[in-house]
């Protein structure tokens, strides 16, 4: 080959290299356009199972809190004998070890419910009736309490988190 044929093959003049820069720009927007849509789509897939994993996570947790509630309510009455034990405690010196006894027993079973956030609810009377996480047994006329307020706990309610177990029986005014 002579010096002219290969420099005339390695130049070219802008009016023949426009087309081709054309068709290279017009692919390359394509091709950037293409990379746009599939990395939306692959964020939108991410976003997609981060939300799928936090459901199940939420639905796992839900089931544990709720397979939990069935099996402590298996000792929740034990708990109410041991309370009932001791509000009719004796009178005499000699059972008072007795009597620790029986405290001791019931507050470590308070205590290991409470590592699963098993709590009993906090009421007493005077405190407003709800319907929510309590159930009236009966509605009373009462001097000392006004209408809605609690007059007794009969029986214990019991809660995890937020989440009533078991309702708590009460008396109410009205």
């Amino acid at each position: 080959m002579t010096e002219d044929t290969e420099h005339k093959n390695e130049t070219t003049t802008p009016e023949e290299a426009s087309p081709d820069l054309a068709a290279l720009q017009a692919e390359n927007a394509e091709l950037r356009k293409q990379n746009e849509d599939y990395l939306d789509s692959l964020q939108r897939e991410r976003a997609s199972f981060v939300n799928y994993k936090r459901r199940i996570d939420l639905d796992s947790a839900s089931y544990a809190e709720r397979l939990l509630a069935e099996h402590v309510k298996f000792f929740l009455p034990v708990a109410d004998d041991l309370e009932r034990s001791l509000l009719y405690r004796p009178d005499d010196p000699d059972c008072a070890s007795w009597i620790s006894g029986i405290e001791l027993v019931l507050q470590k079973l308070l205590k290991s419910l409470a590592t699963k956030d098993v709590r009993p609810m906090d009421l007493k009377p005077g405190d407003m009736f709800d319907p929510n996480t309590q159930e009236a047994i009966s509605h009373e006329e009462n001097d000392t309490y006004a209408e809605g307020q609690i007059i007794e706990v009969v029986q214990t309610g019991y809660q995890i988190k937020d989440r009533v177990i078991r309702p708590a029986l009460v008396r109410v005014a009205k």
